[in-house]
């Protein structure tokens, strides 16, 4: 279902940008070993949240295609 694919990949999106906002706070403090963490962790989380995307998409491409009728 293209649905729960846009749903899965916003949830990565949402867990992206969480891990973004939380490694900024750190570094902001001066915490900079834990804001790297997090930024290793909002790394890993984009690039499977863009993956999601991809796969969502091609889901959507797939579902509007309509089916090809052989000739008689």
């Amino acid at each position: 279902m293209p649905k729960d694919a846009h749903f899965t990949a916003a949830q990565h999106h949402d867990n992206a940008a969480k891990s973004h906002r939380t490694a900024g706070e750190h570094h902001a403090k001066g915490d900079h070993e834990a804001g790297t963490k997090h930024s290793a962790t909002a790394l890993d989380q984009s690039l499977k949240a863009h993956e999601a995307s991809k796969h969502a998409h091609e889901k959507s491409t797939q579902a509007k295609k309509p089916a090809t009728v052989a000739a008689v």
